[in-house]
């Protein structure tokens, strides 16, 4: 801190006095206390009090001195999930979760989009991999995966469940607390929750995978978009997962096409034959004739 002394000697245009004199070195006397003090880095207390005792010394505080104190105090910034008109792809994450000695006990990698419907219109907002805290817990038949953004303004959990040599989820609970989507609509918290009895389903040491878009209605208001999702728990040979168990989307986009080129091929080979059987019959009732 800089500090300028401005101090005012009074004095006449006579000869200075016995009493001038006395005060004269009186001044003398503070100013080098002053001198030493600010030598030995005092602090301000002490200028306080030689500014009390000597009435002629005013103390100035400089512009660039520290600022008062509101300037150090600032507005805490709350993180807002912002909803957006426009749908986007997803950014794929990958979160795990460990057991109290260390080793993983739920992996599960996806993209989540949050679909919300307001006023008749649909807003979009994608969950940030970036952001994300995963915690939950573990236990030998039941485990737990929280997937939650800062301030809890938008969480995503699955409850998983072990049964004899399966697992699968049976619980999805969702919410998000987003800005206002429009304007004059209210601040709003949108939730919901799924029970499925065997949702995402694969025999155990195995994990479940979908490469197609897996849509959860959780509310009137809400629905979630879980995109390239691979999950599995409770056993997790070195936090990898096993072997991937194809969900019926993905079975049913393979599958399809397979099965549609088998029934033409078959259907042509039909009438290919059917053909040829015609023909082969009319040649031999024109030789029966001869």
């Amino acid at each position: 801190m800089f500090i300028s002394f401005t101090f005012t000697r009074h004095s006449t245009a006579a000869a200075l006095t016995q009493h001038s004199i006395t005060s004269y070195f009186f001044f003398s006397f503070y100013f080098s206390v002053l001198t030493m003090m600010l030598r030995d880095h005092a602090h301000g207390w002490s200028l306080l009090f030689l500014a009390a005792v000597i009435s002629d010394v005013h103390l100035q505080r400089n512009d660039h001195s520290v600022p008062p104190a509101s300037e150090f105090t600032s507005e805490v910034q709350i993180y807002r999930p912002v909803m957006h008109p426009s749908e986007a792809v997803p950014p794929i994450g990958t979160y795990t979760l460990k057991n109290l000695v260390g080793k993983p006990c739920i992996k599960a990698t996806m993209g989540a989009e949050y679909i919300v419907i307001e006023k008749k219109k649909t807003w979009y907002f994608n969950l940030d991999p970036s952001r994300v805290t995963a915690g939950g817990y573990c236990g030998k038949e039941a485990a737990v995966l929280s997937l939650t953004l800062p301030d809890n303004t938008a969480s995503l959990q699955f409850t998983f469940k072990k049964e004899e040599n399966i697992f699968y989820v049976d619980k999805v609970t969702v919410h998000v607390s987003p800005l206002p989507v429009c304007q004059g609509c209210a601040n709003k918290t949108y939730s919901g929750l799924v029970v499925d009895d065997k949702l995402f389903a694969a025999a155990t040491g195995q994990s479940f995978k979908c490469k197609s878009e897996n849509l959860l209605l959780m509310s009137s208001e809400l629905r979630i978009k879980l995109v390239r999702l691979q999950m599995q728990a409770f056993n997790l040979t070195r936090g990898q997962y096993g072997k991937g168990v194809e969900c019926w989307a993905d079975f049913s986009k393979r599958a399809i096409p397979i099965i549609v080129g088998a029934t033409v091929v078959g259907l042509f080979l039909i009438a290919v034959l059917t053909f040829l059987f015609i023909r082969d019959r009319h040649r031999r009732e024109g030789y029966d004739s001869l």
